[in-house]
């Protein structure tokens, strides 16, 4: 019984010890780790954009575009309502739409677009400026989800998610965009900002 003692309370100072790191360890924190390759393109203010720019902090990202007479309205109602709580909160994470349409989502009418939801540039990029098969590629490999112009129409088939990517450029937690779990969200972005 003597010898447990020592073993005891080194086990306790050690989990201690533990409950006083803010390091939160994303392996097990998140079920996901899927690489985000580069992706350069240009914003809703023509400026040019690269995924790695975002190296060395968190951010959302989701796909969308500006035709979908479906999804895409409330995805993006919901991803202005994530942006107005994380600033109600201070929480500061920039958010990226990439649009799956390159060809008709011109940097100006992702703008308009943008507007329509009261989207703050100052933290949320709406991107264009590649072409249709690097997109699809990019949303099908980075994120494993599809994207891709349905037959004899207008309209895209591609996720309905809000992407969780963290400093090293991976996808960790990826959340409904249309039923969109805003508390859990809040959860999530506070603990890693912390």
């Amino acid at each position: 019984m003597n010898r447990i003692w020592p073993l005891l309370s080194l086990v306790i100072l050690l989990a201690l010890a533990g409950c006083g790191s803010s390091e939160v360890n994303l392996d097990e924190e998140f079920s996901m780790k899927l690489e985000v390759e580069e992706l350069e393109g240009v914003n809703q203010e023509e400026q040019a954009f690269s995924s790695s720019e975002h190296e060395g902090e968190f951010w959302l990202a989701n796909f969308i575009f500006t035709n979908c007479d479906t999804v895409c309205p409330p995805m993006t109602a919901n991803m202005a309502r994530v942006q107005r709580e994380m600033k109600e909160t201070g929480v500061e994470v920039p958010i990226v739409s990439f649009s799956i349409d390159p060809e008709n989502d011109t940097p100006e009418a992702l703008k308009e677009y943008g507007d329509l939801y009261q989207a703050d540039y100052q933290a949320w990029d709406f991107v264009t400026g590649y072409d249709q098969e690097t997109i699809e590629r990019f949303a099908n490999v980075s994120f494993m989800v599809p994207a891709s112009k349905e037959e004899g129409s207008d309209q895209y088939m591609h996720s309905t998610s809000i992407f969780l990517v963290d400093k090293e450029g991976f996808v960790r937690e990826s959340y409904s965009g249309l039923d969109v779990p805003l508390e859990e969200i809040m959860e999530d972005l506070e603990k890693i900002t912390d």
